[in-house]
């Protein structure tokens, strides 16, 4: 049974005493505000908002070394992939995904941190039911699931991280927002919680 993450909590990926995760999914999900307009709601506005997931890699000293996003599906070194923009939020389940291969990311990596932003400068007041979910990429099991309080006048969001921690994996729901249509100008922010 999937754990439901609060703001600020951490938990452990390690399965039990004997095992961990290895392969692991951040899904990303969300839904656009639905307003009506002109007469009885016969016209609709726009109900697209593009979002994006991105997976950010940093070292022991705080420092940046990678990028996963819309631009690089791929880190340098193959261990994160993302699976593709959704450029409406149309549909459902996750919008964006991005797998992580734990084992593969190299040792020097300590933190592999999780945003969204809204590259069109929509506001997330267009935005409800956000939500971030880590899934056991082996069984398919949702392992914990993060509902975003995502409603504002923000661009972005940190939404959590995975890092190292006495030889292990785990997970902190952040859940801060922020303004910027890509990671780049959410970085200030993003290193208070390394």
């Amino acid at each position: 049974m999937a754990i439901n993450l609060t703001k600020g909590q951490k938990i452990s990926l390690s399965k039990d005493s004997s095992s961990a995760l290895s392969h692991v999914l951040l899904g990303l999900g969300w839904d656009v505000v639905k307003k009506s307009g002109g007469l009885f709601g016969i016209f609709s506005s726009n109900n697209e908002i593009d979002l994006d997931a991105s997976c950010l890699m940093f070292d022991q000293n705080n420092q940046i070394v990678d990028a996963v996003w819309f631009q690089q599906l791929q880190s340098r070194d193959g261990s994160i992939r993302h699976t593709g923009d959704n450029v409406t939020g149309a549909g459902e389940g996750d919008d964006e995904q991005i797998l992580v291969n734990l084992a593969a990311v190299p040792f020097n990596i300590k933190y592999l941190v999780f945003v969204v932003n809204s590259f069109t400068s929509h506001t997330f007041d267009r935005v409800q039911n956000a939500y971030c979910r880590l899934v056991d990429s082996a069984t398919q099991q949702e392992v914990a699931r993060f509902q975003l309080q995502s409603q504002g006048p923000h661009t972005a969001m940190i939404m959590a991280k995975l890092y190292r921690h006495a030889g292990e994996w785990k997970m902190h729901a952040i859940g801060e927002t922020g303004r910027g249509k890509t990671f780049h100008e959410l970085l200030p922010a993003i290193s208070t919680h390394l």
